[in-house]
């Protein structure tokens, strides 16, 4: 018996009578589709809208299988959904009389509104597209290509993967789809039928005589109505998938606990922990778990870089390994038990990792402070460094081996070794109000004005000495001359591209200190040239057509997989980069694109390799001719071109390869 209720009444329908109403069933499924008509006659109800959605769901002709017959949304679909996983619990009550009926229910199902007409809608629409896209294209084409066929011969079944497939989604759909609906007829509030089936709700037993499971205790009677839950571990998963929920948190082992909890909040103090796990855990236990999963930053545990980063997994934005992300994690953990603030800048250079996977390090244990930098975001646990001095030690010892391997990996210099507030972590923070600042400050002035005044003579007195000398000597210094040709300046291209400001991503003052000088020692230009050579010749053997942003990224991708102290470190500008691409035989394409386009200036410089060495070159070269006046060309353009530039006759196949 299934009973609806409609907890808000539609504009079309009253609750003692309706008329358009049909209803299918699934019951293995127990999956319902209830579909109501609209009063389109109702003055709430806007034609306009209705006869649009009609127009965009079947077109403008009418058939069998038209969703809307009347060209009019006329009817809403609702489908069910499982309110509950276990109803047996719950049950419809009817008081009577002082009597109180009971019924099992034995499924909640919820009621929503289907929108799989817009599904329809968006079909039509994509039907529609193909169908003036493909008119102009060429019939012999889509008609007489040969078509390769690949026969395969299917190998014998194995049990599991038999088991595999029986587990797996699209297999459960399809049993899904496979049964068949079950049409149901509508009975009414006030028909006779809905009557005979309402007075199964009450019971027929007139005496408690004949109900010997009445007689017992309120307590006994108590229990067999709401029973002691008996959760199955088959139909609840191990962890919680996107939203932790704590009583199934608690029903995991103590180590789960604290690995799921740490790897959702990421930096947590030991008293919040204890908060989260409840009055019944062992303070020691705790501690020894959490020391597997996370290490203490400024009194705070934080999660470790291999629980969010698991082997063989990648970065979402750069692709880079888990590896090299653990370790620039690491770098940003290892930096804030240094100091409170840490400078994205400064993480990037080190690093050599994209913004955004250095963004996400920072956002995981800090908040960004306007003109400040990255402040972590917890304040110092002061308690918990006096409590646990001896876990507190211990994890000052894995800090320097850390930092020892940090110090290898990227080569770190004294700066980045050295604490600029070692005060920061033996003590919390002071707040200083804006008066106690003035008043040190003048007390500060104060106190250094005699030393400033001293050093100021002194400085100018050495000033003085200085000139006397340089004037002294300047009649022995003779300069020599060279010849200078105004026809053949010195090309300083190549050292313009390195002092530019900007060095692969890098600003110059975050360089080495060799390309702050405007060159690169004796002997080392060579092998970057060499290597950046090899770089650029492999990339564009394998891709013959990139971008300049495409460029960049995958060099930036092969940086991050070189050792330390490689020589392509040393800094390569994008003018360098560029003049590489020209000098290993590729060409720009300058693509006329159009100018509302939205693409970057990067994406914009297209290069081309114009000799692979194939006998594929010319018909490439004729390609790129043709995309050098147009953006965007019709392949039976390409193919007539090819053909008249050739002077031969290219099949499909061959085309397709030259394309691609």
């Amino acid at each position: 018996l299934f009973v609806f209720q409609y907890p808000i009444r539609p504009a079309s329908m009253t609750y003692d009578d309706v008329t358009h109403l049909s209803a299918k069933i699934k019951p293995k499924q127990q999956k319902v589709e209830l579909e109501m008509a609209i009063d389109t006659l109702n003055p709430n109800y806007c034609r306009s809208k209705g006869e649009q959605i009609a127009l965009n769901v079947d077109g403008t002709c009418t058939d069998e299988t038209s969703t809307y017959s009347s060209k009019l949304m006329d009817k809403q679909t609702f489908c069910s959904s499982q309110a509950a996983s276990n109803v047996s619990r719950y049950a419809a009550a009817v008081y009577k009389k002082g009597e109180l009926h009971l019924t099992p229910l034995h499924g909640i199902l919820q009621l929503r509104p289907s929108f799989t007409y817009l599904d329809k809608a968006d079909a039509k629409h994509r039907e529609r597209e193909a169908a003036n896209e493909g008119g102009d294209s060429s019939q012999d084409e889509a008609e007489d290509d040969v078509k390769q066929i690949t026969v395969r011969f299917s190998r014998p079944e194995t049990e599991q993967a038999r088991q595999r497939r029986v587990q797996s989604y699209e297999f459960l759909q399809k049993r899904q789809a496979e049964e068949h609906w079950v049409h149901l007829h509508y009975y009414g509030l006030k028909d006779s039928r809905s009557e005979h089936e309402r007075q199964y709700l009450f019971s027929q037993g007139h005496g408690l005589a004949e109900n010997t499971e009445l007689i017992k205790s309120p307590s006994e009677y108590l229990m067999m109505l709401m029973p002691p839950s008996v959760e199955e571990e088959n139909d609840k998963p191990m962890a919680p998938s996107n939203v932790l929920s704590m009583a199934q948190l608690r029903t995991l082992p103590l180590a789960d606990q604290i690995k799921i909890l740490m790897k959702n909040v990421k930096v947590m103090p030991f008293a919040n922990l204890m908060s989260l796990l409840g009055s019944g855990s062992d303070s020691t236990a705790v501690l020894r778990c959490i020391q597997q999963v996370a290490m203490l930053v400024q009194g705070n545990w934080v999660v470790k870089s291999d629980v969010l980063y698991p082997k063989d997994t990648s970065s979402p934005h750069s692709g880079v390994p888990a590896e090299v992300l653990c370790r620039g994690r690491d770098f940003v953990m290892w930096k804030f038990t240094q100091d409170r603030w840490v400078v994205r800048k400064e993480v990037a250079t080190v690093t050599k990792l994209c913004p955004e996977d250095v963004k996400d390090f920072l956002e995981h244990m800090s908040v960004a402070r306007i003109n400040k930098g990255w402040e972590f975001m917890l304040p110092y646990d002061e308690d918990f460094v006096k409590k646990h001095p001896d876990i507190v030690q211990r994890q000052h010892m894995l800090w320097m081996g850390i930092q020892a391997k940090l110090e290898k990996v990227y080569n770190l210099l004294k700066e980045h070794l050295t604490p600029k507030k070692q005060e920061a972590q033996s003590a919390p923070p002071l707040l200083v109000s804006g008066e106690q600042r003035v008043n040190m400050a003048k007390a500060k002035v104060k106190q250094n004005y005699g030393q400033l005044e001293k050093e100021f003579q002194k400085q100018k007195a050495e000033m003085k000495s200085n000139d006397t000398s340089a004037k002294m000597d300047v009649s022995s210094v003779r300069i020599k001359e060279e010849p200078v040709s105004d026809e053949e300046p010195m090309d300083t291209s190549a050292y313009e591209g390195m002092n530019n400001g900007i060095v692969n991503g890098l600003h110059a003052e975050e360089a080495s200190t060799d390309s702050l000088n405007g060159h690169l020692p004796g002997g080392c230009i060579d092998r970057v040239a060499q290597e950046l050579k090899a770089f650029v010749s492999s990339t564009f053997k394998k891709q013959f057509v990139l971008t300049l942003s495409e460029l960049k990224r995958l060099f930036n991708l092969h940086l991050a997989s070189l050792p330390p102290g490689h020589t392509l470190f040393s800094g390569i500008s994008d003018k360098m980069l560029q003049d590489m691409v020209l000098d290993t035989g590729c060409k720009q394409i300058l693509v006329p694109f159009p100018p509302q386009t939205a693409a970057s200036p990067d994406e914009l410089k297209v290069y081309a390799l114009w000799e692979a060495g194939d006998t594929y070159d010319q018909h490439r070269q004729v390609l790129l001719e043709i995309f050098s006046k147009n953006y965007r060309v019709r392949r039976n353009v390409i193919q007539n071109q090819l053909s008249q530039e050739c002077g031969e006759d290219l099949n499909k196949q061959e085309v397709d390869r030259v394309l691609k």
